[in-house]
């Protein structure tokens, strides 16, 4: 395969992608699809994730769905099972599933707020990592990423809760990795920038222009940009990348 050939690069492999119906997590669907991967597109909003994969199919891909709440670890188990038998087998994850929470100081944050906020986007990705890491393990290898953020790295006043989780995705990213390279398994971790997605839908025009001011770029990220990175730490390109934290923010986290 050269290193331009994309259309063939996951020929032969099943992905599972969470939080799959829309955003960030469709746009990694529609790339590795792209990219000759089977995909399983899993999501709490199961109409939305069966409603993509039925586009995907259409254009001639091999695509299912199937519900997951992540913060439950037998739904989690039970779309991961999903996935790996669906098409014969499970070789790449993207555990993308994850909530905004409300904007609120730590003095007064709400505290089932933090539950939830920490049980999506922290225990959710944990839930998701049980599962698959035994499964791609005992399939001779294969590749995951996880969802964090620049505020994996950063703070963000209003934000405890997601600062908090995302900043756990990466230690949990680093110590995976450790214990799954002898095994054939790269565990990665992406950080996007504020990304144009539904999740910014009811943010108002000031906050989203103030927004925009924090990256040198000048602009949002596109949930297309964030899927090629991740495409790339998927994919053999990628085979020395391992228990890394990978930004894509436009300059944010340079300044």
């Amino acid at each position: 395969m050269s290193i331009t050939d994309y259309r063939t690069e996951f020929d032969g492999r099943t992905a599972l992608i969470t939080g799959a119906a829309s955003g960030i997590g469709l746009a990694i669907a529609r790339r590795l699809a792209a990219g000759g991967a089977a995909v399983v597109l899993a999501d709490y909003d199961e109409e939305g994730a069966a409603d993509a994969a039925g586009e995907l199919q259409n254009s001639g891909s091999r695509a299912a769905s199937v519900f997951v709440d992540v913060t439950d670890a037998a739904s989690t188990s039970a779309a991961v099972r999903f996935a790996a038998d669906a098409f014969g087998g499970l070789n790449l994850a993207v555990n993308n599933a994850g909530v905004a929470g409300p904007s609120q100081p730590t003095g007064a944050y709400d505290t089932d707020a933090w539950s939830q906020v920490i049980a999506v986007n922290l225990t959710g990705v944990f839930h998701s990592l049980r599962f698959e890491l035994p499964i791609l393990a005992d399939e001779g290898g294969g590749a995951v990423v996880n969802l964090s953020s620049i505020l994996g790295v950063n703070g963000f006043a209003g934000s405890p809760a997601y600062v908090a989780a995302k900043h756990g995705v990466i230690g949990l990213t680093k110590t995976a990795a450790l214990e799954y390279a002898p095994q054939g398994v790269r565990v990665n971790a992406l950080g996007p920038g504020f990304v144009d997605t539904p999740l910014l839908g009811r943010i108002d025009l000031t906050e989203r222009e103030e927004l925009i001011a924090r990256h040198p770029q000048g602009r949002l990220g596109t949930p297309e940009e964030m899927a090629e990175v991740t495409a790339f730490l998927l994919s053999e390109r990628a085979s020395f990348v391992e228990g890394s934290f990978h930004l894509v923010d436009g300059g944010y986290s340079a300044q």
